[in-house]
């Protein structure tokens, strides 16, 4: 990641690290199936480690790693994560240490002319590599439009570069393994009023927003979805399209 990444992610690290959505659990059940041992994994670019704690249920010890300090202060403790401050592309793990190294949300950030042999350089032969993505959320068709008039509409030119790479389900990423089928995984959550405007609050392109011209639009677009909404404490189901590349170290 750049110093500029590593700014945009650490601001709000607290804020975060409550509101990102934990990942689905047949994701991690097909990982685990791939494995041929489950004593070390590595995730990288772990943020406030999400995905860290979630493959704690099966793996001895699971590494983690961010560039950014605030990110990795607000991690959410684990007695078998080991959280650390580095480079996706540059660690200071041994060769061949993992059987496992997986990328949450984060991929379309890192350097792939330096992360690909760091990966190969750790990931020992017939391991695996996994890297997902989430794309925007879905409600109802009210609820999305509104969505997309008042907050995607106001907050489009912000997005950067990289985030087009992850609407591309990392499509158009090449991938240095030998590429193993990945099922349909959905991803749902159930949120409050107050839960699914914390999370739109996390997206760089909101606060990048903000911070040129105010957060009125944000009260203005909460306001009106709210007013759809119903009952702020009312739980909605959220989908959001979710993909997942994997692939398998031969070397």
């Amino acid at each position: 990641m750049t110093l500029d990444t590593r700014q945009l992610f650490s601001a709000q690290a607290a804020q975060y690290a409550a509101s990102r959505p934990q990942y689905p659990q047949e994701l991690f059940e097909y990982l685990v199936r791939m494995c041929a041992g489950l004593d070390c994994a590595w995730d990288c670019g772990t943020g406030s480690g999400q995905a860290a704690v979630q493959l704690a249920e099966w793996f001895a010890v699971v590494e983690a790693t961010d560039i950014s300090a605030q990110q990795i202060a607000n991690a959410r403790p684990h007695g078998r994560v080991r959280y650390s401050v580095q480079a996706a592309e540059q660690t200071s793990f041994a060769d061949r240490q993992f059987s496992l190294v997986t990328v949450a949300q984060a991929l379309h950030w890192f350097d792939f002319g330096r992360f690909w042999p760091e990966v190969q350089r750790v990931l020992r032969p017939g391991g695996v590599f996994a890297a997902w993505t989430y794309t925007l959320p879905h409600l109802t068709a009210e609820l999305d439009r509104i969505i997309d008039a008042k907050l995607l509409n106001p907050i489009k030119t912000y997005w950067s570069p990289q985030n087009r790479i992850a609407w591309d389900a990392y499509a158009g990423i090449a991938f240095p393994f030998h590429e193993i089928e990945v099922p349909q995984i959905d991803m749902r959550l159930s949120w409050s009023l107050d839960q699914f405007l914390a999370y739109l609050k996390t997206w760089s392109a909101t606060r990048l927003c903000m911070e040129a011209v105010g957060p009125a639009f944000f009260t203005d677009f909460a306001t009106e979805l709210a007013a759809a909404w119903g009952e702020p404490s009312r739980v909605r189901e959220v989908s959001m399209d979710f993909f997942c590349r994997a692939g398998r170290h031969e070397h």
